[in-house]
């Protein structure tokens, strides 16, 4: 065996991934019950094991802000829950090429484009939808970044011209488990959530698919969603924690999680995702403080979402390349081969890549 934490039940799960095994629903849920410090060392481990030792960086853009027709119990966006975020229609091309320009200086590899609604719609709304595609020709064209997309719902054909422009992955979170999900949403299933992945897996595109950690789901439900996107087959796994937003409905229940939680899941999701970029993305800063940021990196994450978020803050990239190095690893610079230097000494700019670009001039939508 080449490394050892200890404990069996992890020291066994450890040895098998490492000899290319795939872990199974009955392992993940003998591991999320084990200790955190000997989960963290064999997710670090398997993390080395598989990995190139980067931290991956990726940003977003909220294209379209609000209004949207779901009732997702998380989200701010939602015309069900009065949040009183600014609400905009589509950016259009140029803001959007604006902010994917801030995230290559702040060194991201990749850039979302985000549209909170339903489903980008090429036969509903066609104007949007030219837009969008123009967006994405613009960003691939202009700058040094893969684009990829989180339009919502997609037809065959949609995902087929997508992955014909250029869109590496496409995000859709299936959120949490199967049996966790309807306690969240009802305008829509689990199942149809997964139909649009294998949509756009069909088409070609890589999958960027995750969950919200912290909203009253079990640790079983963890597992559960783990075990999930193993059989949906996803190369870059989000892992966000509920920053709950005054008005939706998880902000009422008060749900809390602890950073031991947060950190046994980011490990146990490396044992059952060894090749999977593991992502930690939205409600960190929320979550875990700054002294605490690059322990999910220490436990096998080796992906952060960088600048802001959809609706709230996040912190500076600056801040984030100091979390990475706290946790003894390097920025991911295979795409864009920015000066980590230079992103330091932005740090006044502050906050992120996007936020200038989506939000100063846009007009909000009185719809």
């Amino acid at each position: 065996m080449v490394y050892e934490t200890g404990n069996e039940t992890v020291d066994d799960a450890l040895e098998r991934v490492l000899a290319g095994e795939r872990l199974d629903r009955t392992d993940g849920l003998a591991l999320i019950a084990q200790p955190v410090e000997p989960l963290a060392e064999a997710g670090a481990t398997v993390r080395d094991h598989f990995g190139d030792g980067t931290v991956d960086a990726c940003s977003i853009v909220n294209a379209k802000a609000g209004n949207c027709a779901e009732d997702c119990g998380f989200c701010a966006q939602s015309v069900h829950f009065d949040t009183g975020i600014d609400t905009y229609d589509f950016l259009g091309p140029e803001k959007i090429l604006e902010a994917a320009k801030r995230a290559e200086r702040d060194g991201a590899q990749r850039f979302g484009i985000v549209v909170a609604e339903k489903g980008v719609s090429k036969e509903r709304r066609p104007d949007e939808w030219a837009e969008v595609l123009e967006a994405i020709r613009l960003v691939r064209d202009k700058c040094d970044l893969e684009v990829d997309a989180s339009l919502g719902i997609l037809t065959e054909e949609e995902a087929e011209i997508l992955a014909a422009e250029g869109i590496k992955h496409y995000n859709h979170n299936i959120e949490t488990s199967p049996r966790y999900f309807p306690e969240i949403v009802d305008t829509h299933s689990f199942e149809d959530r997964v139909e649009t992945l294998e949509v756009a897996k069909g088409a070609g595109m890589d999958l960027c698919a995750g969950v919200i950690l912290g909203m009253g789901e079990t640790p079983t439900d963890r597992v559960e969603a783990a075990i999930a996107l193993q059989d949906i087959g996803v190369s870059s796994l989000p892992v966000n924690v509920l920053n709950p937003v005054p008005g939706t409905p998880l902000a009422e229940r008060g749900v809390e999680i602890t950073t031991e939680e947060i950190v046994k899941t980011i490990a146990v999701y490396r044992l059952l995702h060894p090749e999977a970029r593991v992502r930690l993305t939205g409600g960190r800063e929320a979550n875990l403080a700054p002294d605490e940021q690059h322990l999910p990196l220490e436990a096998g994450a080796d992906g952060l979402l960088t600048g802001d978020y959809l609706t709230t803050e996040g912190q500076s990239p600056a801040d984030d390349l100091k979390i990475i190095e706290r946790a003894g690893l390097e920025p991911n610079r295979e795409t864009n081969a920015f000066d980590p230097e230079a992103v330091t000494a932005r740090r006044g700019d502050a906050g992120a890549s996007t936020s200038e670009a989506t939000r100063t001039d846009a007009e909000p939508n009185t719809d």
